[in-house]
């Protein structure tokens, strides 16, 4: 697995990560104790970092967290990159910090290596959680802030209120299926050295199943869609893709999205059946 600069103020970092947002359902059960499948995820946890996937993505809504505490026992923490995220309601100072202590319980770790805002929130001032974060910051309870969901002029309005120390990454959905991103958060993105971190890198699932627009792609590498359209994100300044790591199977097929490249006329091709937005 290569590895690459986690923004221009991050460690190296895996290029592919691995995502535990797995469904609503799945999120209504395991608020009631109800880890539905918890082996299956836990294994496909432990393949990508057997595989040298150091970047995990969670949150304190998705219920994973104690999946990937459970994933990461026995590996070396410093090794990994663990990123989480604090809900909309939970951004003002005291309910943050609640919040992140929190996730770092379930985690059984004694710091993120980021820590998001899931979703913004107008009804809270941006400065009040902005401060807040770098406070855990000062604390070492998290090494890097950033955000998740925001638009470019709240991801401006974000920066803006920072004192001490600067918005590190965002996540965003981002796929060659959804190329909005590209009229405006991601080029300033990578202007300014934040790091992108692409959720739904699939589409969902389907851009899998474009079978007849990735085939002649698929034929001269000897890929699979996914591991192509991985491919074509981790190409990307500043981007990580983080596809959903549900099955075992899927993370050793990621896995083989890292170590080779497209050529130029490759993504001139890619460029031409999923259309840059306009």
């Amino acid at each position: 697995m290569n590895k690459k600069k986690f923004g221009s103020r991050g460690p190296l970092v895996s290029e592919i990560g691995m995502g535990t947002y797995y469904d609503i359902g799945w999120i209504i059960l395991s608020r009631i104790g109800i880890l539905r499948g918890a082996e299956d995820k836990i294994k496909a946890l432990k393949a990508g970092i057997e595989g040298g996937i150091t970047l995990i993505d969670t949150a304190e809504i998705y219920g994973s967290e104690v999946l990937v505490r459970k994933a990461i026992e026995g590996y070396n923490r410093e090794d990994l990159f663990i990123v989480s995220k604090v809900w909309s309601n939970h951004l003002r100072r005291e309910a943050l910090i609640k919040s992140l202590n929190n996730s770092l319980k379930r985690l059984n770790t004694n710091y993120l290596d980021l820590y998001l805002i899931h979703w913004p929130n107008r009804r809270v001032p941006i400065n009040e959680t902005i401060s807040a974060m770098e406070e855990m910051v000062d604390q070492g309870k998290i090494r890097y802030f950033g955000v998740s969901n925001f638009s470019l002029n709240e991801l401006i309005e974000a920066r803006q209120a920072t004192k001490k120390y600067d918005i590190t990454a965002v996540q965003i959905n981002y796929s060659l299926l959804h190329r909005d991103p590209e009229k405006d958060i991601i080029p300033y993105c990578q202007k300014e050295g934040i790091a992108i971190m692409a959720y739904y890198p699939l589409g969902h699932g389907r851009l899998v199943k474009e079978i007849e627009k990735l085939k002649p792609i698929m034929e001269k590498y000897k890929k699979t869609p996914a591991q192509i359209v991985l491919n074509w994100l981790a190409s990307r300044d500043f981007v990580f893709p983080i596809p959903r790591a549900s099955r075992e199977v899927h993370v050793k097929e990621n896995l083989g999205a890292s170590g080779w490249k497209l050529a130029d006329e490759d993504l001139d091709y890619l460029d031409k059946v999923f259309p840059k937005p306009s």
